[in-house]
């Protein structure tokens, strides 16, 4: 491509990269390593909290590393996107990419000087039941902002789009996230945790109320099967109080948040099945991950849910679903069917080719 078509695009709205905490950040990270892998001519820079980074590399892939004092999470992150993209406009960027609706609140009075801006809404965040009230007021506001103050919008599933489509009237372009990387053996390869259950089935996610982490252990307390449930137990009051009275339940195994490739990996190989709690949201990155790796899936019966696996996976809205759900497991040929769905429809390649058609798209109007 030629020279006049270097356009500068900035990312910004997640912790950073590389990946070490959630979908945006995986998102972020391997649509870094998307532009390096295929030789894109834009000029990429990623935007990183410092804390969360105290060895502040420069360069990611070919990424220009950026980093800002304010912390990525909680009621900090307003002023971590707006600075970011405060900054990302003077720094001269075509095309902003903002993931989440925290920065949304500077839109109306920032002078973009012909930056264009797409905002990646996430799923439904004002549903969540981890937010308090006026949390969910606000990030229904900002919503708002962001679809009506952006010149493109991102959902990540079709009921997303739906759904902005009804309330705003606006057309959102709708890109899935890649699944692929998690089925990659990572070199040198790593040891599962040890002592794990035989025969597990897996259980991956943040500790929030609406994945629904106390309805899958008291089903599997009740069924009397085995499972490993990965999360951050210990960063709130629901999660301690999950692991306080779970904890000691035979079967039941309750680790730690696990971001290390190999650990990972193994984890994910060795179980039997996959139970998804997830009940917000568009189109959930652990999921698609999951269903790269093959094995059956138990999901939430939610829309979003449903349309990510194409209604191929098994559903439950219950502790007593989900109980009668593990008395007939589900066949291998099931997990077959997952894996191909997202070898298909959720892979990095056809997802970064999707966004950076996108950013050529707007950095040429």
């Amino acid at each position: 491509m030629a020279n006049e078509n270097r356009h500068r695009i900035a990312i910004l709205g997640c912790v950073g990269v590389p990946a070490r905490y959630g979908g945006f950040e995986t998102l972020a990270d391997n649509l870094a390593r998307f532009h390096a892998d295929t030789n894109r001519p834009e000029a990429l820079s990623i935007y990183c909290s410092r804390p969360a980074y105290p060895d502040q590399p420069e360069v990611f892939g070919k990424a220009k590393l950026r980093y800002s004092r304010f912390r990525a999470n909680g009621a900090s992150s307003v002023v971590y996107d707006a600075a970011t993209l405060r900054d990302a406009i003077r720094c001269g960027t075509d095309v902003a990419l903002m993931l989440g609706v925290s920065g949304a609140v500077a839109l109306p009075v920032l002078a973009r000087q012909g930056t264009r801006i797409i905002t990646h809404v996430d799923g439904l965040e004002w549903r969540r039941g981890k937010w308090s009230r006026p949390a969910r007021a606000f990030l229904r506001w900002s919503e708002g902002l962001a679809v009506r103050h952006s010149d493109a919008v991102i959902a990540d599933s079709s009921a997303i789009a739906d759904h902005l489509r009804h309330d705003y009237g606006v057309e959102a372009e709708v890109i899935a996230y890649g699944g692929d990387h998690a089925s990659a053996a990572p070199q040198p390869p790593s040891a599962a945790p040890p002592d794990l259950p035989e025969g597990y089935a897996l259980a991956l996610c943040r500790i929030e109320p609406e994945n629904n982490v106390d309805m899958i252990l008291a089903a599997f307390t009740d069924a009397a099967k085995p499972l490993v449930f990965v999360g951050n137990w210990g960063d709130n009051a629901y999660g301690r109080a999950l692991k306080a009275r779970f904890r000691n339940v035979p079967h039941l195994q309750l680790l730690d948040s696990i971001y290390a490739p190999g650990p990972l990996f193994a984890l994910r190989q060795g179980a039997s099945a996959y139970i998804h709690g997830h009940s917000a949201g568009g189109t959930n990155p652990a999921l698609v991950e999951m269903m790269h790796i093959g094995h059956p899936i138990f999901a939430f019966d939610c829309v979003f849910n449903r349309l990510a696996t194409q209604d191929a996976a098994r559903y439950f809205t219950d502790t007593a679903s989900l109980v009668a759900a593990l008395s007939t497991p589900m066949t291998a040929e099931q997990g077959t069917a997952l894996q191909r769905i997202a070898q298909r429809d959720y892979t990095w390649a056809k997802v970064g080719a999707q966004y950076f058609d996108l950013f050529d798209r707007l950095a040429a109007r």
